[in-house]
């Protein structure tokens, strides 16, 4: 979890000092006192932050739901069920993220995708998507799923729950070979994760994945030659974070975290959080 959190770019948040200065006194585990900070700044953005005005679609990015080691970015499954209701109400209409990431899309327009290839994706999101009919996507980190079809695990998707996602019209993409900090990796790292995580998913299911979710997805976990390995490798569209300070070359997504009650929610679609990011 990035530790340098802003009220967008280049505007401290006030409570920041204050929360570490407790921490060190009384000893609060840094992770507790980050998500309390990140849920006040959400808060507050969400009450008094200004809105980004758009013209295209929006790109959501889930993680896990109801699988706390995931942090900030577990969502409660009840509550990712009536943000999707809450959207539908409010006129939104559900896309792939492909059309948004080639065209644009309509201001209306949203699509959804999850980082990490959480089993929970597959027992939790899955059902809420296929009974209203939405399309999304996917990204995974191959090697986490060859560990999770040798040993069993529930917590990550293995290739069988892989292939029947995509069977069901799910749309598969690489998060690399073992999820590192792209920002500091040379450009042969770079190139043997972007490279092997594609190669890696082509031996499992027959086919190569032609996008791409960053690992962590701010500004500062991308670089000029990670963009041009990831052409070479093959993915036609890398996958960022917030709107506003996206890395070059890549396609924004809107990040959703636990925090984002439905007040948190309708700002973001709104466009509250598209400077923001972790």
């Amino acid at each position: 979890m990035d530790s340098s959190l802003s009220l967008g770019r280049g505007h401290g948040f006030a409570g920041v000092k204050v929360l570490r200065r407790l921490a060190r006194a009384c000893g609060v585990n840094r992770q507790r006192v980050n998500a309390v900070r990140i849920a006040c700044e959400r808060k507050a953005l969400a009450v008094g932050g200004r809105r980004h005005a758009r013209t295209g679609g929006r790109i959501l990015c889930y993680h896990s739901f109801g699988q706390p080691e995931c942090g900030i970015n577990d969502v409660d499954p009840n509550r990712f069920a009536l943000q999707i209701d809450q959207a539908l109400r409010l006129g939104y209409r559900f896309v792939p993220a492909a059309e948004i990431a080639r065209g644009g899309g309509a201001r209306t327009d949203l699509a959804i995708t999850f980082d990490d290839g959480f089993k929970s994706v597959l027992t939790r999101a899955f059902p809420v998507l296929s009974e209203r009919g939405i399309p999304w996507s996917f990204f995974v980190v191959p090697l986490w799923c060859d560990e999770a079809t040798r040993d069993g695990t529930d917590q990550i998707l293995n290739w069988r729950d892989i292939e029947r996602l995509v069977a069901a019209g799910a749309d598969l993409g690489s998060h690399s070979m073992t999820h590192p900090d792209f920002g500091r990796l040379d450009e042969a790292a770079a190139m043997a994760e972007l490279g092997e995580s594609r190669r890696l998913i082509q031996a499992r299911l027959g086919v190569a994945p032609d996008s791409f979710a960053i690992p962590f997805g701010q500004s500062r976990n991308w670089t000029a030659f990670s963009g041009r390995a990831a052409s070479e490798a093959g993915y036609g569209t890398v996958y960022a974070q917030a709107e506003k300070t996206r890395p070059r070359g890549t396609v924004a997504r809107t990040f959703v975290t636990q925090f984002d009650d439905a007040l948190v929610f309708r700002a973001l679609l709104d466009g509250a959080f598209d400077a923001w990011e972790e």
